[in-house]
């Protein structure tokens, strides 16, 4: 593999934090699609819920 140094621009035009802010996006929509489904189990009356791995959770 043959690298290519970089001049002082192209090192300039170089702006990290791309990764923590997808990560930090990622993060936040997880948090709110779990407080939802938490949401809708305990003010529901009754139902069940199947995860993968063989978890299964019911209420009634």
């Amino acid at each position: 593999m043959n690298g290519v140094l970089l001049n002082e621009q192209e090192k300039e035009l170089i702006v990290p934090g791309e990764g923590f802010t997808i990560a930090a996006v990622m993060a936040i929509l997880v948090i709110a699609i779990v407080a939802i489904v938490c949401y809708k189990m305990f003010k529901s009356d009754k139902g069940s819920a199947k995860l993968p791995g063989g978890y299964a959770f019911e209420w009634k």
